[in-house]
């Protein structure tokens, strides 16, 4: 799992194209969730989601993904669970000081965020803590709901 945790996060530019093209098809396809009803549509879609995350980034379903902040490399896979930076243990060749064997989530997230067109800005957000609550829930849906949020209140394009 983690050769292509690896390599999703050295495709990391590849990988931005692909989210924003889910992200535009999920908000494009807001009239049908609508109609279906967005809390009916969560359980499926996050099986969804779990299996092509899961594969891709080794995804932990932790339900507010950071990928596009974080070079493509989820900060779940952290054995600490950190979401904001690395733990200040990670080893002179990049590797973990709790699994010895794995490189550093963050390490990885630095490397993938600067083949993202506005990774090195975005990774350095703070991200908050995770909501426990949605553990297992959509992420996509939720993202969408939010950029069309903000598209209805005069914010982003939901391009960014």
């Amino acid at each position: 799992m983690r050769a292509v945790r690896y390599w999703s996060t050295s495709q990391a530019r590849t990988m931005e194209r692909i989210y924003n093209g889910v992200e535009w098809l999920m908000i494009k396809l807001d009239p049908m969730w609508r109609a279906i009803g967005y809390e009916r549509l969560d359980r499926p879609v996050a099986a969804v989601e779990k299996a092509v995350k899961g594969l891709l980034f080794d995804c932990q379903m932790c339900g507010q993904c950071v990928l596009s902040s974080t070079g493509m490399s989820c900060p779940m896979n952290c054995p600490k669970t950190l979401r904001n930076g690395p733990c200040g243990g990670v080893r002179s060749n990049g590797n973990c000081e709790v699994k010895p064997d794995m490189r550093c989530v963050w390490v990885e997230a630095a490397r993938g965020s600067r083949k993202m067109r506005e990774g090195e800005q975005k990774i350095q957000v703070v991200q908050l803590p995770v909501d426990r609550s949605r553990e297992g829930k959509s992420s996509w849906l939720r993202e969408a709901r939010k950029k069309i949020a903000q598209q209805s209140s005069g914010g982003s394009d939901g391009n960014s």
